[in-house]
């Protein structure tokens, strides 16, 4: 029974190991997620498409720079429930968010952002796990476009990017949950990513 058990687990760590290979990819430089956020990702990823590489390339570049030299703001995000009073609205600005912990469970937290011109905006995040995006003054969440896994050699301080369409001068409450404290405190970087043009 053990010999069959130490089959099973061989077997399956050769797999992997192919698996790597035939991707390119050695076990040694296969990233390390963790187990929640690898599935808070795969989710994610499932519901949205991979935003254009190319055009967020550029984007999370120059984002970078910001994240690793500022300026930075550090945050308390408002409990959920609770009047949002903190505002990321400052362009080229790191934000570094504190999540406050949630009523039953891990953390959660909401900041609001105004942006100044219509567009698309890319919210750029130094972790894996994603936001939410609601309007304000109706609660309506706003359909985020696309997802961008930020890869290493573009910036290895931020991890995740996700871009979407946004109404100048509107009010809108970006939400963070997290269920283990190391996704609690996080940076996050707003971008325009696209502007609106008027006919």
């Amino acid at each position: 029974m053990q010999t069959q058990h130490l089959f099973k687990k061989t077997l399956l760590a050769a797999s992997a190991a192919a698996l790597f290979a035939g991707c390119g990819t050695s076990a040694e430089q296969a990233p390390e997620m963790p187990a929640d956020e690898a599935a808070q990702t795969t989710q994610e990823q499932g519901l949205l498409p991979a935003c254009d590489p190319v055009e967020l390339e550029e984007v999370a570049e120059h984002a970078c720079i910001h994240a690793e030299l500022g300026p930075f703001e550090p945050v308390t995000a408002a409990a959920n429930g609770a009047p949002v009073l903190v505002d990321v609205s400052l362009p080229h600005t790191a934000y570094n968010i504190t999540l406050p912990a949630a009523k039953y469970f891990g953390y959660s937290g909401r900041v609001a952002f105004i942006p100044e011109e219509s567009g698309e905006f890319a919210f750029l995040l130094s972790r894996y796990r994603g936001l939410r995006i609601f309007e304000a003054a109706t609660g309506t969440e706003v359909a985020r476009e696309c997802r961008y896994n930020v890869p290493g050699d573009v910036c290895g301080v931020l991890k995740t990017g996700l871009v979407a369409d946004l109404e100048a001068g509107v009010e809108y409450h970006l939400q963070f949950q997290a269920i283990a404290p190391r996704n609690s405190q996080f940076t996050l970087l707003i971008e325009e990513a696209g502007h609106h043009h008027e006919e």
